[in-house]
């Protein structure tokens, strides 16, 4: 079954600097695809960087920025492939950005 973590975190926050973040997310990445679990994943642009698009009868609003305001953005995701609910959360709790934000697990509907 695949889960999706999505890592929320308030930009530029964290009490780590970046060197140290980067290296902790590249050993995450390797042992998550060394145990066969990660799909996928990416780091997102800052939240200055976001479009919104809404279509309200029949008519496209696009606007900058996120479409909800809060404290934590949403900064990337890895796809992970797990056997439950429970493997994926342990692993979602080893993502570093757990320890200053929230990882956020969802399963995906796979469609056939």
């Amino acid at each position: 079954m695949q889960y999706l973590a999505l890592i929320y975190n308030t930009e530029g926050a964290d009490d780590v600097e970046w060197s140290t973040l980067i290296e902790q997310y590249n050993e995450f990445s390797q042992a998550a695809q060394e145990a066969g679990v990660m799909v996928g994943g990416n780091a997102l642009q800052p939240v200055s960087t976001a479009t919104s698009v809404r279509v309200r009868d029949g008519e496209s609003n696009i606007t900058d920025g996120p479409f909800a305001e809060s404290k934590e953005q949403l900064g990337g995701y890895y796809l992970l492939e797990c056997k439950d609910l429970d493997e994926a959360t342990a692993w979602a709790a080893k993502i570093p950005s757990a320890r200053y934000g929230t990882i956020e697990v969802r399963p995906v509907i796979v469609f056939d």
